[in-house]
């Protein structure tokens, strides 16, 4: 880890705490140079991942694409950074979990960010279903709000 102060190549870690229930490391560094003190935070990131669409086409998945997702069903809602930092994280756990050979259906990413949303907000839920199961009509609507 470079020091952000002097750019030294050599820092050491002198603490580490495990944030957000366990999804990211919080270390405490100092430049072996300069002595300045700054903190890093490490967190899981998905790699090689193939999401297999419904038609079939393969693409890399990318954490962008559901962070936008949830903040368009999140928005307006009252949820902390923090709260949505570790529904993001939850998330990413499961579908590491559920991916078979390095790949993922989107549907099954789809069913696991509805299972955590209902969690968190029922109401940032059924936006997100609303949209991910594409309702043809209100009666639609009405049974999926039923089963909450």
């Amino acid at each position: 880890m470079q020091c952000p102060k002097c750019l030294y190549s050599d820092t050491k870690v002198l603490d580490s705490r495990v944030v957000t229930e366990g999804y990211a490391i919080r270390r405490r560094r100092e430049c072996g140079k300069c002595k300045f003190r700054f903190s890093t935070l490490e967190q899981m990131e998905i790699l090689d991942l193939v999401v297999v669409k419904r038609n079939g086409q393969r693409e890399p998945y990318t954490k962008d694409k559901l962070v936008i997702g949830l903040k368009l069903a999140l928005e307006k809602r009252p949820i902390t950074g923090d709260v949505f930092k570790k529904l993001i994280a939850a998330i990413e756990q499961a579908v590491g979990n559920a991916a078979t050979n390095d790949e993922i259906t989107s549907t099954a990413i789809g069913e696991i960010v509805m299972k955590e949303l209902k969690k968190v907000d029922q109401v940032g839920y059924i936006r997100f279903a609303s949209v991910y199961r594409q309702f043809k009509d209100v009666a639609e609507f009405k049974r999926e709000l039923k089963k909450l």
